[in-house]
C-alpha cells in the first residue's frame, strides 16, 4: 500500500471512529439526565417545605420544592459530617465500613475491606461516560483525589472569620454567632454557587454528574448583616425546650451526647443569648439559600434546565436548644432528619410539581436513587434502597425504615411513626411521633410496646464493623475513647 491510498485509508477510519463517538454521545445526552447534587452542611428541617420554624425564609429552596419530591421524613446515615458524608458517596452504611467519626477524604476507602471494595458515587457515573465536577464540602473535607474530574475546590474551615471571637470563646470549636463580614462576595459559599454557575453555561459534550457542597448553616453562625436583619430579634421564636428532657434516657444517650466544647441551652437562658442563636442560625440558612439560587437560575436561564435532575440534602440535622443542645451528634429526631428535596427532569414522567411523602428514607437511599434516575445499571455494592417509586407515588405502600448510627451497635430506626433507638449496651428508647412530636416521653420501659419494639428491632444492622483506625472523634469523651483503642489496636 502507498502512503496516499494507507493516508486516506487512515483518515477515513479515523472519520468513522469520530462519527461513532458522535453518534454514541447523542445517545449518551439523550438517555441519560444530568444530576445536579447540592449539598448543605448542618441544615436541620428550618426549610420552608418542611415547616420546621416559622421564622424561616428560604425562598429558593421553597421554589425547587415546588418542581419537585419533598421527603418529609428523611434521616442521615449518622448525625456527624464524615460518616454521613463517607455513608452517601460510597453506598455504604456506617456499620458496615466502620467509619463511625470523622476521615480524610482519601482515607476513606482504607477503612476496612468493604469500604476498599466500594465505588463511589460519582466515580460510578465516570465510569457510565459521565463528566464529573465538584466544588466545595462534598466529602468531609472536600472530595478524594481522583473521585471527580474537576474539583473547584474549597477553602479550609468554616471561615471567614473576625479578629476575635464575638460570643463563644472555646477554641475546640467554630461555634459563635454574629453579622461578619460585609458582603456576600467575602464567603466562600458565594464563591462556590458562582463556580457551579460557570459550570452550567458551559457546554459539556456528555452529560454530567456535579456537586456543590455549602458550608453555611455550619458553625460559626456569620453572614453578613442584611441576613440577621431579614430576621428581626423581636420576632424570632424559641424552639420547643423540656427542662427534664433527659431524665428518662439511659445513662449511655447522655454520654454519647455530652459535648462539653458546646453551649447549652441552660447556658443561654442565663447569658440572654438564645433568641441571638436562633437569629443567627435562620440568618445562615437564608444565606445560604441565595447561594443556592444563583444555582438554580443559572440552571434555569441555561441550556441544560429540561434534562437535568436536582437533589438538594442536608448531611444530617441540627438542634438549636432541643434536649440543652446546640449541636448535631445524637440519635434523636432533630439530629437524624434532614432535608431531601428531588426534582426530576422537566422531560421525564414524574411529577412536574410539588408533592410531598411522608415515607421514611434515608440518605444512603440516594445513590441507588440517583443511578435508577440515570438510566444507568444497578451498583450491587449499594446498601441503600432505590426511592424513586415514591417520584411517581408518594403515597406508595412502604416497609422500609432508615437507620441513623452513632457509634458501633448505637442505632436510631425511624418509621412514620416511630423512632425506636437501640445502644451499645441494651437500653432503649422509644417514641410515638402520633403523640409526642419532640421525643419528650421514653415508652421504651413499658411491656405494652414490646411487640412494637420487637417489630423495629428487625430493621437493625445485623453486623457491626470494628471502629475503624483511619476514623476519629474526640469531642466527645465517650467516642473519643473508642477512637483511641482503634489506634492501639494496630
Amino acid at each position: 500500500m502507498n502512503r496516499r491510498h494507507f493516508m486516506l485509508g487512515t483518515a477515513g477510519l479515523a472519520a468513522s471512529l469520530t462519527a461513532c463517538n458522535a453518534d454514541w454521545l447523542t445517545r449518551l445526552q439523550k438517555t441519560h439526565p444530568n444530576i445536579l447534587m447540592l449539598i448543605v452542611d448542618d441544615l436541620n428541617d428550618w426549610v420552608g417545605p418542611l415547616g420546621g420554624h416559622p421564622n424561616t425564609k428560604t425562598p429558593n429552596i421553597d421554589r425547587l420544592a415546588e418542581q419537585g419530591t419533598v421527603f418529609a421524613n428523611a434521616h442521615a446515615p449518622a448525625p456527624l459530617c464524615g460518616p454521613s458524608r463517607a455513608s452517601v458517596m460510597t453506598g455504604l452504611s456506617p456499620a458496615s465500613t466502620g467509619i463511625y467519626g470523622h476521615v480524610r477524604d482519601n482515607d476513606i476507602k482504607t477503612a476496612n475491606l468493604k469500604a476498599s471494595q466500594s465505588t463511589f458515587i460519582s466515580e460510578y457515573f465516570k465510569r457510565h461516560g459521565y463528566y464529573t465536577a465538584a466544588v466545595g464540602k462534598v466529602f468531609h473535607q472536600g472530595v478524594a483525589d481522583g473521585s471527580f474530574d474537576d474539583f473547584g475546590g474549597r477553602e479550609a474551615g468554616f471561615g471567614p472569620y473576625p479578629e476575635k471571637r464575638m460570643k463563644w470563646h472555646d477554641k475546640r470549636t467554630n461555634t459563635d454567632w454574629g453579622a461578619f463580614p460585609e458582603a456576600d462576595e467575602q464567603m466562600p459559599d458565594y464563591e462556590s454557587a458562582q463556580w457551579l454557575a460557570q459550570q452550567l453555561s458551559t457546554d459539556h459534550e456528555k452529560p454530567f454528574f456535579m456537586a456543590g457542597g455549602f458550608l453555611r448553616p455550619h458553625v460559626p453562625w456569620y453572614v453578613p448583616k442584611k441576613w440577621f436583619d431579614m430576621h428581626p430579634l423581636e420576632g424570632v421564636t424559641l424552639p420547643p425546650f423540656l427542662q427534664n428532657d433527659l431524665d428518662d434516657v439511659p445513662d449511655i444517650a447522655k454520654a454519647i451526647s455530652e459535648h462539653p466544647m458546646m453551649p447549652t441551652t441552660e447556658w443561654a437562658i442565663e447569658n440572654d443569648e438564645w433568641k441571638n442563636m436562633v437569629q443567627a442560625y435562620l440568618a445562615s440558612v437564608s444565606f445560604v439559600d441565595s447561594c443556592i439560587g444563583i444555582v438554580l437560575d443559572a440552571l434555569e436561564n441555561g441550556q441544560y434546565a429540561d434534562n437535568t435532575a436536582v437533589v438538594l440534602w442536608g448531611d444530617h440535622g441540627y438542634s438549636l436548644g432541643e434536649k440543652s443542645k446546640f449541636a448535631k451528634m445524637t440519635l434523636w429526631e432533630r439530629a437524624t432528619r434532614t432535608p431531601l428535596i428531588i426534582k426530576s427532569p422537566k422531560n421525564s414522567r414524574t411529577a412536574k410539581t410539588m408533592q410531598v411523602t411522608n415515607q421514611a428514607v434515608s440518605l444512603l437511599d440516594l445513590y441507588p436513587t440517583l443511578v435508577k434516575m440515570a438510566d444507568l445499571p444497578e451498583n450491587p455494592q449499594n446498601e441503600g434502597r432505590d426511592i424513586s417509586p415514591l417520584l411517581i407515588q408518594p403515597n406508595l405502600s412502604w416497609d422500609h425504615a432508615p437507620v441513623t448510627t452513632y457509634g458501633p451497635n448505637n442505632h436510631a430506626v425511624k418509621t412514620q411513626r416511630y423512632r425506636y433507638i437501640q445502644y451499645a449496651d441494651g437500653s432503649e428508647e422509644l417514641y410515638d411521633h402520633l403523640q409526642d412530636a419532640d421525643e419528650w416521653h421514653n415508652l421504651a420501659s413499658n411491656p405494652a410496646h414490646d411487640a412494637i419494639k420487637a417489630s423495629l428491632r428487625k430493621h437493625l444492622p445485623q453486623q457491626n464493623a470494628q471502629w475503624s483506625s483511619v476514623s476519629n472523634y474526640e469531642g466527645n469523651p465517650y467516642f473519643k475513647q473508642l477512637s483511641e483503642q482503634a489506634q492501639h489496636a494496630l
